[in-house]
């Protein structure tokens, strides 16, 4: 994070300006920030160390995350209030701080885009300080939910959340809605559907649409993970849409992956792809209760089965399955229990750290490619091509494949 931070400490179009006009060679280093190094302030001095950094320097930790005091010139007063406000509430746990905090991130205005980075890496920083003083293992435990419609899944989640902020955790929850490719709407029913977690003052639900990005997690769903950790909740759960692309994407940014699903579903083995399966830590057979509960046994020896035939992920942890009825209760605590077993088990072993690393590379390689297909569609030299390409696919006189290679030629050669 130390190579990161300063990546996010200012706009990227600041430093790749300083990048290519002084190749990063004089820049005085403080706690966490970065100035011109013609324009000390002689005031603070004593506080700043002299060094000539080279493009290597970056990777070397001369800047060091942990106190961010000063903020680029670019940001107005107004905007450092915004900033100040945000930061204050969301590390002192206000909700509604958080909740104004994650819209900052969803947006997707250049300059807004750029005070939300600034604010997530001040809400970072404290939240590895704060890692720091619990011994660097992490404050919070990161679980993802999903599973086919008609799970009862938000059954479950309000369930589950009561039972934790009973026992003195701070739930966040943060559900992905599908929104409609012709509108751009979203129903964001999940929250209507918890309503006493939602009253809960220990709990905190964020319905988020999809906006159509692939797979139903947004780009921001992790900044907003980070952000809610940061606020103090020490369970974040992540509900995605249905079962799909969704499950491949938040297996990549939480500690435990669940799937939660309906007994007498059909031929259940067939209806979930296997490759979802393998990713589950957790397989949870909701609604057995009443006259489902001999189907729930079923679908639970099926799966026992069944999971005995995958791939060990893991060197310390045994995919399991379990049998539960969140409308009355029976067995939600049991399912806390297996979650907490799995948690001491990955952290004695470092599992779970080494997965967060991995994961942190992967979300990284994730938003350049999205950030990459923005650039290249309002590119000067695409942007007027891509309808008239597009026509010509369509009618059948240009192949799908030349027509890309047509626009990527166009891109490459004008910069």
């Amino acid at each position: 994070m130390k190579g990161s931070s300063l990546l996010l400490r200012f706009p990227l179009s600041c430093l790749l300006r300083n990048v290519r006009k002084s190749y990063l060679k004089s820049f005085w280093w403080s706690q966490g920030c970065a100035l011109p190094y013609s324009q000390p302030d002689t005031s603070r001095s004593l506080c700043y160390s002299r060094r000539m950094v080279s493009a290597k320097g970056l990777k070397t930790g001369l800047c060091h995350p942990a106190a961010l005091e000063q903020q680029p010139k670019e940001l107005s007063d107004k905007e450092q209030r915004l900033l100040d406000r945000l930061y204050n509430g969301v590390i002192q746990g206000h909700r509604a701080c958080l909740a104004e905090a994650i819209t900052l991130m969803e947006s997707t205005h250049s300059r807004k885009k750029e005070i939300a980075q600034v604010l997530l890496q001040k809400v970072l920083s404290y939240h590895k300080e704060q890692e720091q003083l619990n011994k660097g293992q992490p404050l919070a435990f990161r679980v993802g939910l999903s599973g086919p419609p008609g799970a009862g899944k938000s059954t479950f989640i309000e369930c589950f959340g009561k039972m934790l902020t009973e026992r003195g955790h701070k739930v966040s929850v943060l559900a992905v809605d599908p929104s409609s490719s012709t509108s751009g709407g979203s129903l964001l029913g999940d929250k209507t559907r918890m309503t006493e977690l939602s009253r809960d003052m220990n709990a905190y639900i964020r319905p988020s649409p999809t906006r159509g990005t692939l797979g139903g997690v947004t780009r921001t769903t992790n900044e907003a993970i980070l952000l809610c950790e940061g606020g103090g909740y020490d369970i974040v759960l992540v509900e995605t849409v249905g079962v799909g692309q969704s499950e491949f994407a938040v297996a990549d940014m939480v500690d435990m992956f669940v799937l939660l699903l309906p007994p007498a579903g059909g031929d259940e083995l067939q209806g979930i792809k296997r490759g979802i399966i393998e990713m589950a830590d957790l397989v949870v057979v909701n609604k057995a209760d009443g006259d489902l509960i001999v189907p729930a046994r079923r679908i639970q020896a099926e799966y026992v089965s069944a999971l005995k035939l995958l791939r060990k992920r893991s060197q310390v942890w045994k995919p399991q399955v379990m049998r539960i009825s969140a409308k009355t209760g029976e067995g939600v605590s049991d399912v806390w229990d297996k979650m907490s077993e799995f948690r001491g088990l990955m952290l004695t072993s470092g599992e779970m750290l080494a997965k967060r690393r991995r994961q942190q590379k992967v979300w990284m390689w994730n938003v350049i490619q999205e950030s990459m297909l923005d650039h290249f569609r309002s590119h000067l030299a695409v942007r007027d091509q891509i309808p008239l390409l597009e026509e010509k696919v369509v009618r059948g006189v240009l192949s799908p494949g030349l027509a890309a290679d047509m626009l990527l030629k166009a891109f490459k050669e004008k910069p």
